[in-house]
């Protein structure tokens, strides 16, 4: 189950760290998981080109994402702002027989550890001035995964609430990892969502 439109961060992210983490609290404050337990179809099917070792998840809510690579054989650390979210991320490892590394902090303030990844996953959330630390973090021959919105959400029905900041525009993504080897590039609008997705490999 997802919230309106399948993108409530969008509604949610803001200015101020403050007011940001208050806000992914009260929406993760709830006994069910607000974007599913299952991971992004796009981290799954392409889960095959990904070497197994240490991967690290950007804003990564209530750990579908990185619950999910840590049954794949991964160790991972996987970080957000909110804590609510941190502990209903614990408790899916726990139902999962599986541990995840969960990271309390705003990623604007946070320092990725130097060529320490072996893949950085980056799903519905969109920082510009992150990327130069996740292409920092990825070890030489790493993989970075991020798919995000573009700004033809705008034109669905779920997009009236988004604000176009937090949107990618039209080969944008390919651009911000021009220096990387594109692995899978892809834009699509299936009328609902609106996204890009990328699969690079750090040279």
């Amino acid at each position: 189950m997802e919230p309106a439109g399948s993108n409530a961060y969008q509604m949610v992210t803001g200015d101020d760290p403050e007011d940001d983490r208050r806000r992914w609290d009260d929406l993760f404050s709830t006994q069910n998981y607000v974007f599913g337990k299952e991971p992004a179809s796009f981290l799954s099917e392409q889960i095959g080109l990904l070497p197994v070792g240490r991967a690290f998840d950007i804003a990564m809510g209530e750990g579908r994402n990185a619950v999910y690579l840590a049954k794949k054989g991964f160790r991972v650390d996987g970080i957000d702002i909110s804590e609510v979210a941190m502990r209903k991320a614990k408790r899916l490892a726990r139902e999962n027989g599986v541990t995840i590394n969960a990271i309390y902090a705003d990623i604007t303030g946070y320092s990725i550890k130097p060529e320490f990844y072996d893949v950085i996953v980056n799903i519905d959330f969109l920082n510009r001035g992150f990327v130069s630390q996740i292409k920092r973090g990825l070890k030489r021959g790493g993989y970075v995964v991020y798919e995000n919105h573009t700004a033809e959400q705008l034109k669905n029905a779920s997009g009236s609430v988004m604000r176009r900041d937090f949107l990618l525009e039209k080969g944008e993504l390919r651009t911000l990892f021009a220096d990387f080897e594109i692995i899978v590039y892809r834009e699509e609008n299936d009328g609902k969502d609106a996204r890009a997705s990328l699969i690079a490999r750090k040279p």
